[in-house]
């Protein structure tokens, strides 16, 4: 059996008495690195807390392992129950679904354990889940690649009244472009986008397009650590954002569309210069 179990957002904590239970019962235990990560992070002593919990040790999964190696952990799975654990919710990234794929191709049953994920988090601030349209996703620009394929869907959701999550990029054991030509891996430093970052990304490609989806006016609200004792909301406009220090990663920013009265007075709360 494959179990494949989300965590939650905030700490080793908030895993689901379910999911717990599967954990203590497989034989081997991973957790993928790269799509997310815990308050406390995935380094030695995050990993020692997750295994002082479990009872058992935990293997760290990167996206190498995940993506290249998946037939060793579902080799595995065929011959004992093996928990693939996932900060968040199991399909909060598509490479979870493609492993589920995958098990189900080799005759490997599958058991998902879900647990709260930023798509659900973000009603903290009070706009409403199902007045959402289609998240995207803003990678880090570089010097030569500075792609905007998510202005259409922002474009789109905003034509429709409909509020935009966005999820920042998170670059975790990335290999440089300058090791992939020479043919042996060397790693970038771990890297976590801003809420600043990404504003300015976004006015970016409104000043290239300059087809008014938004501007540095536009209603935002910026989350940092959703789900952990210290995490932190603040509603205001782009403009205003980019002055606001988040702290640690990780951060994601929801660009607003219409809203209700009733969404406006709880997004008041959060709101630079409004309720709190």
């Amino acid at each position: 059996m494959l179990y494949i179990i989300g965590l939650g957002l905030g700490n080793e904590k908030d895993i689901t008495l379910r999911g717990l239970e599967a954990v203590k019962n497989c034989s081997k235990v991973y957790i993928e690195s790269y799509t997310s990560l815990l308050s406390f992070g995935l380094s030695s002593d995050g990993l020692s807390t997750l295994e002082k919990l479990y009872g058992k040790p935990v293997t760290l999964a990167d996206r190498e392992t995940v993506e290249e190696k998946a037939d060793a952990i579902l080799e595995e799975a065929q011959k004992s129950d093996v928990a693939f654990l996932v900060v968040g919710d199991p399909f909060g990234a598509t490479t979870h679904t493609d492993l589920v794929v995958r098990a189900k191709k080799l005759g490997v049953d599958v058991k998902v354990v879900h647990n709260a994920s930023v798509m659900n988090a973000v009603g903290v601030c009070g706009l409403q889940l199902y007045r959402y349209g289609e998240t995207v996703s803003i990678p880090f620009f570089t010097e030569t690649w500075r792609p905007s394929s998510f202005y259409e869907k922002i474009q789109r959701n905003r034509a429709l009244g409909l509020h935009t999550l966005c999820l920042l990029d998170i670059r975790v054991k990335e290999p440089t472009l300058e090791s992939l030509c020479r043919g042996r891996k060397k790693y970038e430093p771990p890297r976590y986008m801003t809420i600043g970052t990404a504003i300015e990304q976004l006015l970016e490609v409104e000043q290239m397009r300059g087809e008014s989806a938004y501007n540095e006016e536009t209603l935002c609200a910026g989350f940092a650590r959703l789900g952990s004792e210290d995490q932190m909301v603040v509603a205001g406009s782009m403009k205003q954002l980019l002055t606001i220090d988040f702290g640690a990663p990780l951060h994601c920013l929801v660009i607003v569309g219409d809203t209700h009265p009733v969404e406006e007075e709880m997004l008041g709360f959060y709101t630079l210069g409004g309720g709190n």
